[in-house]
């Protein structure tokens, strides 16, 4: 039986440090209300016994509300809190590792910043690619120069597997991102910082599902 494929629509990324003081489990279950369809565990200034703690809330939060729960960087936190997958860093463990480590069902996404990146993740069993920056991003210091809408449409026509554009995505520009052939978007100010967070959810969810020809 081949393992499911998630919704990619909306992927939000946690980041305590621009969520104005509210807590990231709040923030989070506000983004899932909003139409949230993956959430990435995020956060690097976390020891790895406060990210098993809020791993293991956003897990339940996740299988309750039925959403994916990906966990950033740590294969081991997410071996531990039983998330759905790993998103891995160029310079993180290698895919191969991490699927050992983890299984076989479970999701290893890895970011790219160009087209060798891509192809080389797909090659070695990745389940999807974090591409980016698209636009500009302050979010992200190591994030580099945006990328690009053309490079998002060259990526989609060669990839076999999802693709998520990541950095400086709003409401504004999300369907610009998807109707270049990404599966979703990935976000963590539009949505963490917003005052209203199922709001700032919902209107890029309505944006990508346009864009995706779901709503008319």
């Amino acid at each position: 039986m081949p393992k499911p494929i998630p919704d990619y629509s909306l992927y939000v990324i946690t980041g305590e440090s621009f969520s104005k003081g509210r807590s990231t489990e709040d923030v989070i279950r506000q983004a899932i209300l909003g139409g949230a369809t993956v959430i990435q565990l995020r956060e690097k200034e976390y020891c790895g016994k406060e990210l098993i703690r809020v791993g293991k809330l956003l897990r339940d939060m996740t299988r309750e509300m039925g959403v994916t729960f990906i966990v950033n960087d740590r294969v081991d936190v997410a071996f531990a809190v039983d998330a759905d997958g790993v998103h891995l860093g160029q310079d993180d463990l290698p895919i191969e590792v991490a699927r050992q480590i983890l299984g076989p069902d479970k999701i290893v996404g890895i970011s790219a910043g160009n087209m060798d990146e891509v192809l080389a993740a797909q090659a070695r069993g990745a389940d999807y690619v974090g591409l980016g920056p698209v636009f500009a991003t302050g979010t992200k210091s190591d994030a580099g120069e945006a990328v690009g809408l053309d490079l998002v449409k060259q990526v989609c026509t060669r990839a076999t597997i999802p693709v998520v554009g990541i950095g400086g995505i709003k409401a504004n520009n999300a369907a610009q991102v998807i109707e270049a052939g990404a599966a979703g978007v990935s976000v963590i100010t539009a949505v963490v910082s917003a005052d209203d967070v199922t709001e700032a959810a919902r209107q890029l969810r309505h944006q990508i599902d346009l864009a995706k020809g779901l709503k008319g």
